[in-house]
């Protein structure tokens, strides 16, 4: 008599836990697509919400529960319970791994990672360094590792990508026994996002990533850019947090450190206060009272001077960028544009690039006036550097590679 070979699962779900929500989605690594998408969010108030989507053969209508959620051991069972109605329980044995943003991971974790006790104590060790973020990334493992105690649980770092940077960009120029002994170094963020979506755009190009140079600017609420040489990360915008860098929708970016001081003294404001200031009260926000582009541009249709200002700061900081990042590359092949912000602004897209004619790029008005989800060129034919617009999928990045560390397959699904 013959036996089948048991199935090999096949299915990641993808858990980013946020200090009162958890996004989620369950995807099927034999071809990407997803399954079910989702979001708790409000956990620990009255008003909690559940909105879950199931995908599976066609779809299904969209379902939403309101109503306390205490924490995120509750937030997590409801997960489960949604995804059981659908058939796609947790006690799956189709599910392969759970796959965990991380948005912290020092200099330790420089690949996606199967959590253990010291992983898991390791993450806790860099709280100082990410108070908002790590905390709840550490609940979310925790709650899940008690609902599937035999799944590989799987910890994909924000600043993973960024690793590769040479110290010469990820040094800052303070003193040296000071930095190290408080890490305080450039980490960068967002890096699944910019390893996605480099490696996408070489793909768009025609090439592997070891082929091509690219630039990636990842404008979303949140914003950074990153010269990427032959698929490693040389430089990037954000530092030791995800404060430093571009013009966001409510932070500041680069800003002279001593403002800082200047505020201490001469404002009386506390080091809490200044913080919430540059985190949560300035960038656009902070500008004109709007950090939604298309509100921003509405206004700016409407004649409105400081909208028109917000975005004129928003723009020049992207150009120095891009600039910079040409000049640390020596060589580029693509500036790419992704993100809520970077894939659907039009105008941002046209202005960030007007002017840069001598550095061999520019922007076709129809080609980047298309909507679309897909991959696409928006530059000229007669242009020596490719402009692209690059939808990224941090959740699909964060499941391949889970995916890929549990059954030893490179990051595109294809056997090592």
């Amino acid at each position: 008599m013959t036996t089948t070979p048991a199935q090999v699962p096949t299915r990641v779900l993808v858990l980013n836990s946020g200090s009162s929500s958890v996004k989620y989605q369950l995807l099927d690594m034999k071809d990407g697509s997803r399954l079910a998408v989702g979001l708790v969010e409000r956990i620990g108030e009255e008003t909690s919400r559940l909105a879950h989507t199931p995908l599976l053969g066609g779809g299904g209508a969209k379902r939403e529960k309101n109503g306390p959620i205490a924490d995120h051991a509750a937030a997590l069972k409801a997960v489960a319970e949604e995804l059981a109605a659908d058939g796609l329980g947790l006690d799956s044995p189709e599910l392969a791994a759970i796959g965990h943003r991380v948005v912290h991971g020092g200099l330790r974790f420089t690949e996606p990672t199967v959590v253990d006790d010291e992983v898991l104590a390791e993450i806790e060790r860099l709280v100082p360094v990410a108070p908002l973020h790590n905390p709840a990334n550490l609940t979310g493992i925790r709650t899940a590792q008690a609902l599937r105690p035999d799944l590989p649980q799987v910890a994909v770092f924000d600043t993973a990508f960024h690793t590769t940077m040479p110290e010469s960009a990820a040094r800052y120029a303070i003193d040296v026994e000071t930095a190290d002994a408080h890490r305080i170094r450039r980490y960068g963020f967002h890096g699944t996002s910019h390893a996605y979506v480099s490696r996408e755009t070489a793909k768009l190009l025609g090439k592997t990533p070891e082929e091509v140079n690219v630039i990636v600017l990842h404008l979303g609420n949140g914003a950074s850019a990153s010269a990427v040489a032959g698929g490693r990360c040389v430089d990037t915008s954000m530092g030791l947090t995800p404060l430093e860098g571009l013009v966001m929708g409510t932070r500041s970016g680069d800003i002279d450190p001593a403002v800082t001081f200047h505020l201490k003294r001469v404002a009386g404001m506390s080091a809490d206060e200044i913080d919430t200031l540059l985190n949560k009260r300035s960038g656009l926000v902070g500008l004109c009272g709007d950090n939604d582009m298309r509100e921003i541009r509405r206004r700016i249709d409407e004649g409105d001077a400081r909208a028109a200002l917000a975005f004129d700061i928003y723009v020049h900081r992207l150009k120095k960028y891009i600039g910079a990042y040409y000049a640390v590359l020596g060589r580029v092949d693509a500036v790419v544009f992704t993100a809520g912000v970077g894939e659907n602004a039009v105008p941002v897209r046209e202005a960030a690039i007007a002017g840069l004619e001598e550095l061999g790029l520019a922007v076709d008005a129809e080609l980047n006036a298309v909507r679309s989800d897909e991959p696409r060129i928006i530059s000229p034919v007669y242009a020596r550097v490719s402009v692209a617009v690059v939808p990224t999928d941090e959740e699909l990045e964060i499941a391949r590679q889970s995916y890929a560390l549990v059954h030893e397959t490179s990051p595109d699904g294809v056997n090592a």
